[in-house]
């Protein structure tokens, strides 16, 4: 049990890190943009590309990657939870999507930043209440249903993951543009792009 342990701290603290960047951001279209009669073309595509970075940052974090799928291979009851959860996730991929068409439609009055802030609320309280439910509800499922051996894959898959990453993120440069994924999705077309 003491892989089981490790991985759900593992786990606990790249949500904690998903949770700060998330409460950041509802702190700053909270604190700031909500208070203005227009946002900039630059405060709004700041805060889309923020949100996308969470939003592909959640879907490819190892809860996803490794404990879904052997807990999946367990056959333990969990497709009722597992479907909420993807429910909110799909309900903050829908905020993504109105606040990402807002801003490239411009913010250019006092109803259009609050329906931008309102998006970007919908968005936070979504992926919140999904971090919270896995925590309360999911891992303690994951602990109870997959065995020793199964911890000890996933552990090993997620270390040999983070070693994966650490070598690329030293050999790939920085992308030159900050914005150019964002301006490649906003062609792409956010909705869709943004939906399972």
């Amino acid at each position: 049990m003491l892989t089981a342990t490790y991985t759900l701290v593992a786990l606990s603290v790249e949500q904690t890190n998903m949770r700060v960047s998330l409460h950041a951001v509802q702190q700053l279209v909270k604190k700031s943009y909500a208070r203005q009669t227009a946002l900039t073309e630059g405060q709004a595509d700041y805060v889309c590309a923020t949100l996308r970075g969470l939003y592909e940052g959640c879907q490819g974090r190892k809860l996803d990657r490794f404990l879904l799928p052997a807990l999946r291979r367990t056959g333990a009851a969990t497709e009722s939870l597992l479907c909420e959860l993807d429910l909110l996730s799909r309900g903050a991929a829908e905020a993504l999507g109105t606040a990402c068409r807002l801003a490239a439609g411009g913010i250019e009055d006092e109803e259009g930043v609050d329906a931008f802030c309102g998006a970007v609320e919908r968005f936070c309280t979504a992926l919140e209440q999904r971090f919270d439910r896995e925590e309360r509800e999911l891992f303690p499922v994951a602990r109870a249903a997959i065995a020793g051996d199964a911890w000890f894959a996933v552990a090993n898959q997620m270390l040999a993951h983070d070693a994966y990453r650490e070598e690329h993120r030293a050999r790939t440069p920085p992308p030159a543009n900050r914005f150019s994924r964002a301006e490649h999705a906003h062609r792409q077309g956010v909705s869709a792009y943004y939906m399972h």
